[in-house]
């Protein structure tokens, strides 16, 4: 199920592309009772920061996830998409819940993802499986087109305004907020997204809930640098790397730093 050479033409100019793969619409349906279960059993949790979402077993911070999501993030389809865009050497080290509830969905200010990851090397592709239809109307993801192309980290600031689902904010002189594109989805459709690519979401004020799934894959030839960012809640929630299990699916580790005991029970 790989990338065409168009889509990956795409990925790599825009820093994003909506393959055609999509997932079932069985699998869809189960998912969609996997975000419920997780809602139900993380009352004290907003929906839009489910971290480690794929943890059966309470994570660091404090998440009570759901083994589904961890056998949806090895599937080899998802893994052949990522394959044509980071290389055969592919670890999985996060995997988080963004869910927006109809009329109370907050927003995500514009940022990079690299702002808040210790990994070195920065190198992350992101797979963004919509669980339910992801439009304008309920706060669909939001990119800036190109913004990725430079592979730089540009400076961010700490937003302060209630209601976000992450506090750390491009700077504006960093944000050419007139190029954006939505990057609608229907319901089991994906799109892949580079490290550095400028993004965000709005509020949902509609009738519609708005469920994604955001999974990290980076290539093996980065260190997941457990030391590098200490546990704090300045993203919005606690985020805690210190005991981030990886999973190397494919290849080797080629960077030869990556611990694959730490976090696994």
């Amino acid at each position: 199920m790989a990338l065409s050479e168009a889509e990956k033409a795409r990925y790599y100019k825009e820093g994003y592309v909506v393959p055609d793969y999509r997932l079932p619409e069985a699998q869809v349906a189960s998912l969609r009772d996997t975000v419920n279960y997780l809602i139900e059993a993380n009352p004290g949790v907003r929906p839009e920061q489910l971290v480690n979402a794929h943890l059966a077993s309470p994570s660091a911070e404090g998440v009570r996830g759901a083994a589904e999501l961890l056998e949806l993030a090895k599937e080899p389809e998802i893994l052949d998409l990522v394959e044509d865009v980071i290389g055969q050497d592919i670890i999985l080290w996060g995997c988080q819940l963004f869910c927006k509830p109809a009329g109370d969905g907050m927003e995500v200010p514009w940022h990079q993802d690299g702002q808040y990851w210790p990994i070195r090397p920065l190198a992350t592709c992101t797979v963004w499986i919509a669980i339910d239809d992801s439009l304008v109307s309920n706060g669909c993801l939001r990119v800036v087109p190109g913004s990725h192309s430079d592979q730089q980290l540009h400076s961010h600031y700490t937003d302060d305004r209630e209601r976000l689902t992450l506090t750390q904010a491009i700077e504006p002189q960093h944000l050419d907020e007139e190029a954006f594109a939505d990057v609608e989805l229907r319901a089991g459709q994906m799109s892949l997204h580079d490290v550095y690519l400028v993004h965000g979401s709005n509020v949902n004020t509609s009738v519609n809930r708005r469920a994604g799934l955001a999974i990290r894959y980076m290539p093996a030839s980065s260190e997941f640098n457990r030391d590098l960012i200490e546990p704090s809640d300045k993203s919005g929630y606690k985020v805690d790397f210190s005991r981030r299990p990886l999973w190397l699916l494919r290849g080797q580790d080629s960077s030869g730093k990556n611990d694959f005991s730490i976090g696994h029970a």
